[in-house]
């Protein structure tokens, strides 16, 4: 594992994590599709201006990118995943592995291609005062989703799991945030051009 930035400083605050990790087969662009414009902006880069926005530290965590990550402000922790190939719940790993070792209580996940997700549901979610705490969209659960300490041990290692495994796991400790946004992913052209010609656009 990889990362940049001070992890000595106090924190008051809390910690967005922002899964970057996968290699996106299904977009059929140029380029990865967290490289892509959407709404005149990177797509990872609304998520990382969504957890700034809600007033929490942004932390990154790379895969598929990671031999030759973007860029990324000096504010923003960046972490790599070697083990990408893996699933999901590696690059959850590798972020919990960090907060162990700084001492943190709790992280806040969510995946960087729902550009959509606004701050506000990024901080309603880490503020709500559970040990696991997940946003809502009219009803339906999706992301972000906050893991506190107490149940790092039960997220997968491996496979393309994640909050999702802790909360079947833990439905007694699980507190829904309602929030506003949209909480689709963009995961092929299709969706892209969706997202650049409508007026829900981030």
């Amino acid at each position: 594992m990889e990362r940049s930035a001070d992890h000595g400083a106090p924190r008051s605050r809390g910690v967005g994590v922002l899964l970057a990790g996968g290699e996106g087969r299904r977009f059929a662009g140029p380029t990865h599709k967290l490289l892509t414009v959407v709404g005149g902006r990177l797509l990872f880069e609304w998520g990382l201006a969504a957890i700034r926005g809600a007033g929490l530290e942004p932390w990154i965590v790379w895969g598929a990118l990671a031999p030759d990550p973007p860029s990324t402000p000096d504010d923003v922790v960046a972490l790599t995943n070697p083990r990408w190939r893996e699933g999901m719940a590696t690059r959850t790993e590798v972020a919990i592995d960090l907060a162990r070792e700084i001492g943190l209580d709790a992280l806040t996940f969510g995946p960087a291609d729902q550009p959509g997700i606004p701050a506000a549901a990024w901080g309603a979610v880490d503020a709500a005062p559970a040990t696991i705490a997940v946003a809502t969209y009219g009803g339906k659960r999706g992301n972000p989703v906050k893991l506190g300490r107490a149940v790092w041990d039960a997220v997968p290692s491996t496979g393309d799991v994640g909050g999702r495994a802790v909360m079947e796991l833990h439905p007694g400790q699980v507190v829904e945030v309602a929030c506003q946004g949209n909480p689709a992913d963009i995961d092929t052209l299709e969706d892209l051009d969706r997202w650049n010609s409508s007026t829900t656009s981030p």
